[in-house]
C-alpha cells in the first residue's frame, strides 16, 4: 500500500486561512460509509444526525502556547515549537532556521527572563533536544503564542488564542488543536444532550506526529509518534453500556478509543497508526475535518469510510467549495 495512493487535488483557495467569524457556522458533509452517498448540511445541525442513546466522546486537551520566538547570542532570529513532554524524557522542540549542538537561545520578549535555552542535541527532521532552568512548557505558556499549522503561512493573532482552542479545553498539553472540535459550540452540545445524546470526555495530547509528514513510500512502514492519553472510568462505563452508536469527535478520539480496544489500557502512551484495512472495534461514527493529502489523519478517515467513498466525497467537497483543514468545514462519517 503506497502513501502516494492517498492523494487528491487540494486547491490552495480551498484551505481555510482563518477561523469563521462565528464559531459553529461551518458546513458539514454527511457521508454514508456503506453506500458512499453524501448530504450537504451545516455543523450547527449536527443534532439532526445523532440519535437519543448515542454516545459522543470529545477530547478535552488544551493547546499550549508553544510557538516561541528566540534569538541566538549573535542576534540571529530563530523560532521553536515546544513539544509535549512525558515523564522524565528530555525536553524537545521543533525549530526553524539552522541550529547546532551547543547553540544558546534567548526568548524575544522584554518581559522574559534572560534565561538560556541550550541546544543539547540535534535529532534530525527539525527536532532538537534542549534544556533550560525553567521548564519549557512554563516559558512557552508565558511568552509563546499559538502554534498555528505551517500551511497557514501567517502568525497567530489575538483571535487565534481563543479560536484555536475548543470551548471545553481543560487539560494543558497539546502541540495542536483537535480540529474537528473547533466548530463545536456550547449551544450545540446542550441541544445534543437535550435530545438524549450522552457526552463524555477523554484526553489525548496532540503531539509531534501531527506535524511530521509521512516520509516512507509504503504506508505500512510509517511509525507513529506516541502521544499521552487518559480515559476516565465514567467514559469507559458509558462505552460498555451504550445503547446507540459511539461517535468519535475527531481522529484523536478515534485513535484513543481504538488503542484502548486493542490494549485495554486507559492511560499512557498511544502510538496506534490506523490505515486502510484496520478493523474498528468501538467507533461507529466519526466527526472529522477535511485532511491534507497523504497524511496520517487522511489514512484514518480512509480506513473508516473506505478510500473510494472518501475520495469521491472529497472531490464533491472541492467542487462545492467546502473549506479544508484545521479552520475549515467538517464531515460526519456514519
Amino acid at each position: 500500500m503506497l502513501v502516494s495512493d492517498y492523494n487528491y487535488d487540494l486547491p490552495e483557495e480551498r484551505i481555510a486561512k482563518f477561523p469563521p467569524k462565528e464559531r459553529g457556522t461551518t458546513r458539514l458533509l454527511v457521508l454514508d460509509r456503506k453506500s458512499g452517498k453524501t448530504k450537504d448540511s451545516f455543523y450547527k445541525d449536527l443534532d439532526q444526525f445523532l440519535n437519543p442513546g448515542d454516545l459522543l466522546i470529545i477530547n478535552d486537551t488544551r493547546v499550549m502556547q508553544s510557538r516561541v520566538f528566540c534569538s541566538l547570542l549573535d542576534g540571529r532570529k530563530r523560532e521553536i515549537v515546544v513539544l509535549e513532554k512525558h515523564g522524565d524524557e528530555p525536553e524537545r522542540v521543533m525549530y526553524r532556521g539552522k541550529l547546532h549542538d551547543g547553540d544558546v537561545l534567548t526568548i524575544d520578549s522584554e518581559d522574559a527572563p534572560q534565561e538560556n535555552i541550550i541546544i543539547k542535541h540535534i535529532l534530525g527532521n527539525g527536532i532538537a533536544e534542549v534544556e533550560s532552568e525553567t521548564p519549557l512548557a512554563e516559558l512557552a505558556e508565558k511568552y509563546g503564542t499559538v502554534p498555528l499549522p505551517p500551511y497557514l503561512h501567517r502568525d497567530a493573532t489575538e483571535a487565534d488564542k481563543k479560536r484555536y482552542q475548543t470551548v471545553w479545553a481543560k487539560n494543558m498539553g497539546s502541540a495542536a488543536a483537535p480540529t474537528a472540535s473547533l466548530n463545536m459550540t456550547e449551544d450545540l452540545l446542550k441541544r445534543l444532550e437535550q435530545k438524549g445524546v450522552i457526552v463524555k470526555r477523554l484526553t489525548l495530547h496532540v503531539g509531534l506526529g501531527t506535524f511530521l509528514p509521512m516520509r516512507t513510500d509504503k504506508v505500512e512502514d510509517h511509525k507513529m509518534h506516541s502521544e499521552w492519553f487518559s480515559i476516565p472510568e465514567e467514559t469507559i462505563d458509558a462505552i460498555k453500556n451504550v445503547e446507540g452508536r459511539v461517535v468519535a469527535l475527531g481522529t484523536t478520539v478515534a485513535r484513543t478509543l481504538e488503542y484502548y480496544a486493542k490494549t485495554g489500557k486507559t492511560e499512557g502512551e498511544d502510538d496506534i497508526f490506523i490505515y486502510p484495512g484496520f478493523e474498528f472495534k468501538i467507533v461507529d461514527a466519526l466527526i472529522t475535518n477535511f485532511h491534507a493529502p497523504k497524511s496520517t489523519v487522511l489514512m484514518l478517515a480512509s480506513a473508516f469510510a473506505g478510500w473510494d467513498h472518501l475520495h469521491a466525497a472529497y472531490d464533491h467537497a472541492v467542487s462545492e467549495k467546502y473549506n479544508f483543514l484545521s479552520y475549515g468545514d467538517s464531515m460526519l462519517i456514519e
